[in-house]
């Protein structure tokens, strides 16, 4: 069945799309009528090194399928390094109308062995860069009166039954992403600039799977990806849950009655003691998790 060509004349700005999620990303908005600018730093599997050519051989591929693409591979890792990206991103078509940031980095380190330079890369990435890259490409998408910004978390940070122990830095800076996006949600909603996050599951380098896999498959989250950076999507704050086909949408959203700060229509204790015996009904578990 053809679908809406929703990105007709539309410029996307997609991060770590030389592979993987990005790449399934920038294929289906480049089949739906936008102009691709596909950035990827071309990292090895450890995260480590600079490849111009997997941003280049990735844009030729689309390109080969009808989708004008634009390779781009200069690092995000500062400030600086994001604004000058976005300024030659513009210089392509002179707009923007969606930031995708996808880039990613993993390393598995406990506790103990946490580096300053590991969790200070994982932040840049994974916080910094999609916040700058956002500020950057802000006075643009205000001056057009709209705008999509779609940022990466993921399940391993947002619910304590899948962490993985090593992630402690990958999960801080995932987190900081949702932060970042209910905060730019709010500043965009005058400006036409809808903010949201995907929390992506497919098995790509991250997982160790270099060849096409036969379940949960890149492609099949990029449909929500699409919808998220598309103007078909009008609310932002939310994180999309994504895996196999399947989409969930998710928030932190406060309790009915609420009157933040001073009655949070929660369980009364002024001792420790009183808060120990109440932690039954405070965190609503079962005893066995108490």
């Amino acid at each position: 069945m053809a679908q809406t060509p929703v990105f007709q004349d539309q410029v996307v700005l997609i991060t770590g799309a030389g592979r993987g999620l990005g790449l399934a990303y920038a294929r289906l908005i480049g089949t739906l009528g936008a102009t691709i600018l596909l950035h990827d730093v071309g990292a090895d599997d450890s995260g480590n090194g600079l490849d111009p050519d997997v941003a280049r051989a990735a844009a030729q591929r689309l390109r080969d399928e009808g989708i004008e693409a634009h390779p781009f591979d200069a690092p995000i890792e500062t400030r600086e390094q994001c604004h000058a990206l976005v300024t030659a991103c513009l210089g392509v078509r002179g707009r923007l109308d969606a930031l995708i940031h996808n880039a990613g980095w993993v390393a598995y380190e406990r506790i103990e062995a946490i580096q300053a330079s590991s969790f200070e890369h994982a932040m840049a990435v994974m916080a910094g860069a999609p916040l700058w890259l956002a500020q950057a490409a802000w006075p643009s998408l205000r001056a057009a009166g709209h705008g999509r910004i779609v940022l990466t978390t993921s399940d391993r940070a947002l619910f304590p039954q899948y962490v993985h122990r090593g992630l402690a830095a990958y999960a801080a800076a995932k987190m900081a992403a949702v932060g970042i996006v209910n905060v730019l949600a709010a500043e965009g909603a005058d400006h036409g600039i809808v903010v949201n996050a995907v929390s992506p599951i497919a098995k790509t380098r991250m997982w160790g799977v270099e060849e096409e896999p036969q379940e949960l498959k890149p492609a099949a989250v990029a449909p929500g990806v699409a919808f998220l950076a598309s103007s078909r999507c009008h609310s932002g704050g939310w994180i999309l849950r994504a895996a196999n086909g399947q989409f969930h949408a998710t928030r932190a959203t406060e309790a009915n009655g609420v009157d933040y700060p001073r009655d949070l229509r929660g369980v009364p204790a002024t001792t420790l003691d009183e808060v120990a015996e109440a932690w039954a009904r405070i965190a609503c578990v079962t005893p066995e998790a108490r």
